[in-house]
């Protein structure tokens, strides 16, 4: 399991853990574990052109001591101070010892221009909005120029706690974090920003507390949570989940999220709908019924909305269940929120960022580009766990606790249908028991590995990404 921790209880581990160490000994881990990921990422060091972006505190500290190393490795080390007043002493000290220099910001374009790597020290995680004028516009030059630009814990610039990005910040090709990950490093817009992200252990783990902010479900994660049969098994302990999709207009948002349902493990798929022929003519093994949800036969879970046009009975009556159920496309209009919230049964709410930010009566960009904090105040307005698709999709519980953030995927799931095929998924695991929470990131761990198989760096269909999903099964079991 990946983690990821806000900034007040990084700080708060971090004093802790400096209270049993030596002085500055944290920092020289940083700072060691910095030089090497810059050292891996030049491939040769001697002769090199580094160039330090410096702004105050220790974030800064941690780039002039990391540049002391690659100074006595022969690189060719400058330090760009920002603030030269308020500039860590020791390490600039320490970078001069080595043989690198230090200058102001002017004339910094051209150094930055002819640089093979640069160093982002100007602001650390507790930096709130964008860049100031004179930092922006180096960070402008960073962007154009040919060089490797390395953050040091984080992008300048990029919210820690949010992933927000209110203004300028500097983008990385490589982000290096000390002791653990910041949300920010997980969730768009942010992510973007962060490139690769490395971990350096300083020794954090030990003082930080059990359940994190975020954390992001792994291949041996998630081998754990699916559902396995057993010799004894039939159809009915397997799971049999129930969809209520679909329309005369969109009935091929019937077809897929009877597709996802079957490809998710659980032993039957009833479906309810006006678009039974054609789920029929390409699933012959669904049972169909058109007696509507209350009429449809025994199931262990419900998946309403894909393709529903306006029909608010079939929602209804599924949140009238007394089994998990997912809302997803047009049933997360269709469905009262009173009802939703009056559910004892699990509820599983999937929204794209647009139904996001019609839920809150918001604007589309405010969700996206606050995605932590519009998927927690959907769900505590809801009482339902919410899986928020997206570039980042999260997945967040009514009663709180760490949010789900989801690592697997490719740009080329924005497709028609993608999501339908998600919430077929996402039901079965709810009908083979899963908690609304595990079934939700666990689908989309599968859906988005799923993705990348079926795309391979081309353009794909949401069948097809259905089709893939046994290969991304596969792929997390046998690992």
């Amino acid at each position: 399991m990946r983690t990821a921790y806000n900034v007040e209880t990084v700080r708060a581990a971090e004093r802790e853990l400096m209270a049993r160490l030596p002085e500055g000994a944290l920092m020289q881990r940083a700072a060691a574990g910095l030089a090497a990921a810059c050292a891996d990422l030049l491939g040769r060091v001697y002769g090199r052109r580094v160039v330090l972006l410096v702004g105050s505190g220790d974030n800064g500290g941690d780039a002039l001591y990391a540049g002391a190393r690659l100074a006595r490795r022969s690189a060719g080390v400058t330090a760009v101070l920002l603030a030269p007043e308020r500039a860590h002493s020791a390490g600039l000290a320490a970078l001069r010892r080595a043989g690198g220099r230090a200058v102001g910001t002017d004339g910094a374009e051209r150094l930055i221009e002819e640089a093979d790597l640069l160093l982002d020290g100007i602001v650390g995680i507790g930096g709130k909005g964008g860049l100031r004028p004179d930092a922006a516009r180096l960070a402008e030059v960073a962007e154009r120029s040919r060089a490797a630009v390395v953050a040091v814990d984080l992008p300048s610039g990029v919210d820690a706690d949010t992933g927000e990005v209110r203004g300028a910040a500097v983008r990385a090709d490589l982000t290096v974090t000390f002791g653990t990950h910041k949300p920010g490093l997980l969730i768009d817009p942010a992510r973007e920003y962060a490139g690769s992200v490395r971990l350096v252990d300083i020794g954090l783990k030990a003082v930080l507390p059990a359940e994190p902010e975020l954390e992001a479900l792994q291949h041996a994660d998630v081998r754990q949570l699916l559902p396995v049969p057993s010799g004894e098994s039939d159809k009915y302990r397997r799971g049999v989940v129930g969809i209520a999709a679909g329309s005369a207009r969109y009935p091929g948002a019937a077809v897929l999220a009877v597709y996802g349902a079957l490809r998710g493990g659980a032993g039957a798929v009833r479906y309810v709908g006006p678009a039974a022929d054609a789920v029929i003519a390409r699933f012959p093994e669904t049972l169909v019924s058109d007696q509507g949800p209350k009429q449809a036969g025994r199931v262990q879970a419900w998946v309403v909305g894909p393709g529903a046009g306006g029909d608010a009975s079939a929602v209804a009556e599924v949140l009238a269940s007394d089994v998990p159920v997912l809302i997803d496309a047009d049933g997360l209009r269709l469905a009262d929120r009173d009802a939703v919230r009056a559910r004892t049964a699990p509820t599983l709410m999937t929204p794209h960022a647009g139904e996001a930010a019609a839920l809150l009566g918001v604007p589309r960009e405010e969700v996206e580009g606050a995605r932590l904090a519009s998927v927690r105040e959907l769900a505590g307005r809801y009482g339902a766990t919410v899986l928020l698709k997206g570039s980042t999709t999260l997945v967040a519980d009514a009663g709180g606790g760490a949010v789900r953030v989801n690592p697997t995927g490719t740009a080329w799931l924005a497709t028609a249908g993608s999501g339908d095929v998600l919430s077929g998924l996402a039901g079965s695991l709810l009908a083979s028991g899963l908690s609304a929470l595990d079934a939700g990131s666990t689908a989309a761990y599968l859906h988005g590995l799923a993705g990348r198989f079926a795309a391979d760096g081309a353009p794909v269909g949401a069948h097809d990404v259905a089709e893939a999903v046994p290969s991304a099964w596969r792929d997390v079991t046998d690992a």
